[in-house]
């Protein structure tokens, strides 16, 4: 895929094998686990080298792995046949992204930003489905790119119909640096009607 940012993270994830693959799922996830379905259909969106849609496989559901890099997926392809697990990976751009209505009990986003996504998430989500959403929050000093940075309380809006079962807003300090940055997390379960 000719595309900056598939170029930009292919490069990332070709130097950065080790840090990546070392990560472990997100500690937003490992909190709620409880509330991940026996089985089903999830979608681990802009999943890089899939650290969370792999917890979610090794705990019985079927996941789709979506993300620009070819050179993370690649990585991942290799982990899950080597654990057995069946790989459902496509190189996929998410800002046109397309997904079937009322399709995924669960769907995960981390750390990645297009606003696009959350009409697309809302309708993709079967009622009763479980949604976790976590990335970057907007501070005075990420000014440089505001489109890839949540509004305070933007992420809690776009969701307000849904029942939220967490949500926080909070400063973290990343791993490998000592700067820290603000991200805001939901963990909401879509209502229990058709057609929402």
């Amino acid at each position: 895929m000719s595309h900056p940012d598939a170029n930009r993270w292919n490069e990332r994830y070709s130097s950065e094998c080790d840090f990546w693959s070392e990560l472990h799922p997100s500690q937003l996830l490992r909190d709620h686990t409880h509330l991940l379905p026996a089985r089903g259909i999830a979608l681990d969106a802009a999943c890089g080298m899939g650290r969370n849609g792999i917890f979610l496989a090794e705990r019985g559901l079927r996941v789709i792995f979506l993300d620009i890099s070819g050179t993370a997926l690649s990585h991942l392809i290799k982990y899950l046949r080597g654990e057995d697990l069946e790989p459902s990976v496509a190189i996929y751009d998410l800002s046109n992204l397309r997904l079937p209505d009322n399709y995924f009990d669960v769907i995960m986003n981390f750390r990645f930003l297009k606003r696009i996504t959350f009409p697309i998430y809302r309708r993709a989500l079967k009622p009763g489905g479980i949604l976790f959403f976590e990335t970057f929050l907007k501070s005075d000093s990420d000014s440089s790119h505001p489109e890839h940075y949540l509004d305070p309380g933007e992420l809690l809006r776009e969701f307000k119909r849904f029942e939220v079962i967490h949500w926080q807003e909070k400063k973290i300090t990343k791993r490998g640096e000592k700067t820290q940055k603000w991200i805001a997390q939901l963990v909401a379960r879509k209502p229990g009607e058709i057609g929402f």
